[in-house]
């Protein structure tokens, strides 16, 4: 051992004294941040406005939160595989702060991080494992308790991004010579019904866009023969003013949607033609309204 030590230190000195320069090695490294936001507007309740089959009812959302869960554990943390991980999950109601997270980089000691990650050491019983199980309550509590009449989804969206340190940026680690590059893909999960709708319309009508909102659009695709986004092109103030921000090109933007009003369920039957209907205007309109704000990606899932 002591041979292997000073042949490495001849080599250095031998190195520095003849100026050859030691070639950098830079490495990249990617962790998730995964923010999950609902906005409980009528998805708790059996019947919207008491009549209305609600077709989140019982919450597919708790099921599609759990699926995003497990992914955060089994491909971004990888337990008994990863090491020095630096993701993080975090949950809450819009209308409301951070009510749940695990974020792996709290833990800054490199032999602690893996006890809590595995749950050995310190951390049985009180790791990553645990930890991901209060989580899911702490979604499925929320659920119980909160209901929002409608909100104005856009503009919260906008202030919790800029003002609520909830994107991580990308950073750099460097011992003058050899440089790590830290990488996060912030993905914001919003469970949501599409319309965006809230109780004060008259407060903000900017991003209001509900059912005479939807209408409108469909109207101008019959009576100029287009289809939804050669309208949203044409005529601007079909859409949504878009709202930079120098965050926004962090986030990768998901909308979990799970309710059409124009989609009959007991007849599985819609009231407009395909092209037309509720939720394709709306998602062109999201769509349309993410790209021009800049945001990194953009997904419509209908589950």
């Amino acid at each position: 051992m002591k041979k292997v030590i000073i042949i490495f230190s001849t080599i250095i000195l031998f190195v520095s004294c003849s100026g050859i320069m030691l070639k950098p090695k830079n490495k990249q490294l990617t962790y998730q941040n995964i923010v999950i936001l609902s906005d409980m507007s009528d998805r708790i309740e059996p019947l919207i406005n008491g009549s209305i089959p609600n077709q989140q009812f019982p919450p597919k959302d708790i099921d599609e939160i759990r699926k995003i869960v497990q992914f955060f554990k089994d491909e971004c943390v990888k337990p008994g595989e990863k090491i020095g991980d630096k993701s993080c999950i975090t949950f809450s109601a819009f209308s409301e702060k951070i009510a749940a997270s695990v974020d792996v980089e709290q833990i800054k000691n490199l032999g602690d991080k893996q006890q809590f990650v595995n749950s050995t050491g310190k951390y049985v019983g009180c790791g990553l494992a645990e930890k991901l199980v209060e989580f899911e309550d702490t979604v499925r509590a929320v659920y119980s308790k909160t209901k929002n009449l409608g909100l104005d989804l856009i503009s919260i969206l906008i202030e919790k991004i800029e003002n609520e340190n909830i994107v991580k940026q990308n950073a750099f680690l460097t011992d003058g010579i050899d440089t790590t590059f830290i990488n996060y893909e912030n993905h914001f999960y919003i469970f949501t019904d599409g319309y965006l709708e809230y109780w004060n319309s008259n407060a903000n009508r900017q991003f209001y866009f509900g059912n005479p909102e939807i209408n409108r659009v469909r109207q101008y695709c019959i009576n100029n023969g287009v289809d939804i986004k050669t309208a949203l092109e044409r005529e601007k103030t079909l859409g949504l003013p878009a709202y930079r921000s120098a965050n926004n090109q962090y986030v990768n933007l998901h909308i979990l949607e799970t309710h059409e009003r124009d989609f009959n369920k007991k007849l599985n039957t819609y009231s407009n033609p395909k092209g037309l209907r509720d939720n394709e205007i709306l998602e062109a309109v999201w769509r349309k309204w993410a790209e021009e704000s800049g945001f990194k990606s953009f997904e419509w899932k209908k589950y």
